[in-house]
C-alpha cells in the first residue's frame, strides 16, 4: 500500500497469526521486472505467480504485508461476485460473462489449494457459505439466484426455513443459499503465508518501503521510496481500500468503507455447536450486510459496517455484540475480547475494476467485501497479464478509470448507510 506507516492494530488475527515474514526496507537503487506497490491479497498473489514464471518481481509495502484489509477482514472465503449469473451474462455478454462467473465461483479453490500446496498455516476450513436472507424480497431473490447458480451445474444448494435454522442455529433467516466451495480462514495469516510462498518462489518482498511518487522512465517505470529509486518494467498498484493520490483518478473511482469485527473469548463447546453447527461461514443478503462465522478456538466473530475511523476494542462495536444477542439468545454475556476495523474498496457498479491506464502500469481494486478469494484470483490474472496475455483475453475486463462525481462527499453517504442499517437492527428488521 502506499500509505503512511503504522503500527498492525491490535486485533485477534494480530495475536493468534503465524509469524510474519522476514521483509525489511529495500535498498535502493534497485532494478526488477515487475514492482508491485501493496503487501495485500492481490499484490502478494501476483507476485507469487509471477515468481513461478521466473519473473524478477519485488513487492513495496509502506508497512508490512496483510496490515490493511487483508489482514484485518472477517476471514470469509467466499464465491462470485456481487451479482449473480444471468446479470453478470447480461452486463457483460454472454461469453466473457460465463468466463467470469466461473472464474468467480471457483476462486476459493484456489485460495484452499494453495494453503495446502505451501502448507500455510491459517485455520483454513473450505466448510461452505451461507448466503442468508430475513426479508420476504431478499429470500425471494437469493431463490432466483440459487436457481440459476443450480442451472450452471454448480454447487449451490437451496435452504429452506427449516433448513437454513438448522444450517444457522437461528431462526432469524426465511432462506440461505449454500454454496458448498466458500469457508474460512485467519486472513493475516493466509496473507502472511502468501509472502512466505512469494520469497520461497523467488520474490523480494520490502516492508516499511512506502512509495512516493511514480514516473515513466523510457519504456518502464521509476518507482521513488525513501530510500532511493526502484525502476521497473512493470508496475502493479495493488493497493485497494487504501488507495491514495499516486495515480491521478484512482482513489476517486472507490469508496473507502471501514467494516468492524468483534469477537468473543473461546465459548464453551456447548454453546458453540449450536452455532453455525456445520462450521459454515454465514453473511447476510441484505441492504447493510452482517456476517459472522466460529474460529478454530470457537470464537465468535461478528462483522459489519463500522464508524469511519480507526477503531480498537470492542466497545466500539456495540451494535454487533447486541445483534449477536439477538441471532443467539443462548449465548448469554460471553466475554467479548477483540475490536478492530479497516477499510475496503467498494466500486460504483460493485464489480472489481482491473485498469491499465499507461503502457506496462496495472491498477486491480475493489473486491466490494469478496477481497480474499477475488483478490488471489486477480493475482493470477495480473501475472498472465505482465507475461504476454493480451488484456481482451483475460477472464476480467480491462476498463478505464473513472472518478465518481462529487467524491468528496462519501464519508456523508455512508454515515447515512450505516445509520439506516443500525435502525433496522435496532427494531428487529
Amino acid at each position: 500500500m502506499t500509505g503512511s506507516k503504522s503500527r498492525l492494530p491490535r486485533s485477534l488475527y494480530a495475536e493468534t497469526a503465524r509469524e510474519r515474514a522476514d521483509t525489511g526496507p529495500v535498498v535502493a537503487p534497485k532494478r526488477v521486472d515487475v514492482a508491485v506497490i501493496g503487501g495485500g491479497f492481490t499484490g502478494l498473489s501476483t507476485a507469487l505467480h509471477l515468481a513461478q514464471r521466473g519473473v524478477d518481481v519485488a513487492v513495496l509495502e509502506a508497512n508490512e504485508p496483510g496490515w490493511g484489509a487483508s489482514g484485518r477482514n472477517g476471514g470469509q472465503v467466499n464465491s462470485g461476485l456481487k451479482y449473480e449469473p444471468d446479470q453478470i451474462e447480461s452486463d457483460f455478454g454472454a461469453e466473457r460473462g460465463r468466463r467470469m462467473v466461473a472464474f468467480s465461483g471457483d476462486a476459493p479453490n484456489l485460495v484452499f489449494d494453495l494453503i495446502r500446496t505451501h502448507q500455510i498455516r491459517c485455520e483454513a476450513n473450505q466448510s461452505g457459505t451461507i448466503r442468508a436472507a430475513f426479508t420476504r424480497g431478499s429470500a425471494d431473490y437469493l431463490r432466483r439466484a440459487t436457481e440459476g447458480w443450480q442451472r450452471r451445474g454448480l454447487p449451490v444448494e437451496g435452504l429452506d426455513r427449516d433448513a437454513v435454522v438448522g444450517a444457522s442455529g437461528t431462526d432469524r433467516y426465511q432462506f440461505g443459499a449454500l454454496d458448498r466451495r466458500g469457508g474460512s480462514v485467519n486472513p493475516l495469516g493466509y496473507a502472511r503465508g502468501l509472502a512466505d510462498a512469494a520469497i520461497k518462489a523467488g520474490a523480494v518482498i520490502h516492508g516499511q518501503t512506502k512509495v512516493t511518487a511514480l514516473s515513466r522512465q523510457g519504456d518502464g517505470w521509476s518507482v521513488s521510496t525513501p530510500n532511493g529509486i526502484v525502476t521497473a518494467d512493470w508496475v502493479v498498484l495493488a493497493t485497494n481500500g487504501y488507495t491514495d493520490d499516486l495515480w491521478p483518478g484512482l482513489r476517486q473511482s472507490i469508496v473507502p468503507v471501514y467494516s468492524g469485527i468483534v469477537a468473543t473469548e473461546p465459548l464453551p463447546a456447548a454453546i458453540a455447536d449450536r452455532i453455525l453447527p456445520h462450521r459454515s461461514v454465514l453473511y447476510e443478503h441484505e441492504s447493510v450486510t452482517v456476517y459472522f462465522r466460529l474460529d478454530a478456538q470457537n470464537r465468535l466473530l461478528m462483522g459489519g459496517r463500522s464508524r469511519l475511523r480507526n477503531l480498537e476494542g470492542p466497545d466500539g462495536f456495540r451494535d454487533l455484540t447486541a445483534y449477536a444477542k439477538r441471532l443467539y439468545p443462548f449465548i448469554g454475556d460471553p466475554a467479548w475480547s477483540h475490536g478492530w476495523n479497516g477499510q475496503l474498496a467498494i466500486t460504483p457498479d460493485h464489480y472489481p475494476h482491473l485498469h491499465e491506464p499507461a503502457p506496462h502500469l496495472i491498477a486491480c481494486l475493489g473486491y466490494n467485501g469478496r477481497g480474499i478469494a477475488m483478490a488471489t484470483a486477480m493475482g493470477g490474472e495480473i501475472a498472465r497479464r505482465v507475461t504476454g496475455t493480451a488484456a481482451a483475453d483475460l477472464t476480467m475486463p480491462v476498463t478505464p478509470i473513472k472518478p465518481m462525481r462529487l467524491h468528496a462527499l462519501w464519508p456523508v453517504a455512508v454515515k447515512a448507510r450505516i445509520a439506516y442499517g443500525r435502525a433496522r437492527m435496532a427494531i428487529g428488521l
